[in-house]
């Protein structure tokens, strides 16, 4: 039995990984950090931070939510389903204490909407994202 949830495991695994590229989180360049908790991404996207640590005010973009993009970020890197942040902006917007995240339509749109905002923050496929790096366009955080 151990060893038919061990393959299921790996095999698992193996889909996840083969489902697309790699993901980073990215930011323009005025954003001075290299690495980023979990916790404190989480409290970024989940709209709870609103400034990074210099004081400059924190712009989130995302995808919708029903793009295969927004899931795996939202599962992978953040550890948590895209409704449950949907229910978490829904409620501060509710409420009136907070925001959503700016949506975007498409990774390019992204990318040109993070690189155009000091202290933006977002997502890109790594494929898409060696070209900009190289430019200095966009930092990249690393997820400790």
């Amino acid at each position: 039995m151990k060893s038919l949830i061990r393959i299921f495991i790996v095999l698992f695994s193996l889909a996840f990984l083969q489902s697309g590229h790699a993901q980073d989180v990215v930011v323009h360049p005025s954003v001075r950090q290299t690495e980023i908790s979990r916790n404190v991404l989480r409290a970024i996207f989940g709209m709870r931070l609103r400034t990074w640590s210099s004081g400059l005010p924190i712009k989130v973009f995302v995808l919708p939510d029903n793009d295969r993009q927004h899931i795996k970020f939202s599962k992978s890197i953040l550890h948590i389903f895209p409704y449950q942040l949907r229910r978490a902006w829904d409620r501060q917007v509710f409420s009136g204490t907070g925001q959503s995240p700016q949506e975007v339509s498409s990774l390019k749109e992204m990318e040109k909407m993070i690189a155009d905002t000091p202290g933006g923050i977002g997502y890109l496929v790594m494929e898409n994202l060696e070209e900009t790096k190289v430019s200095g366009r966009l930092g990249v955080l690393h997820v400790r």
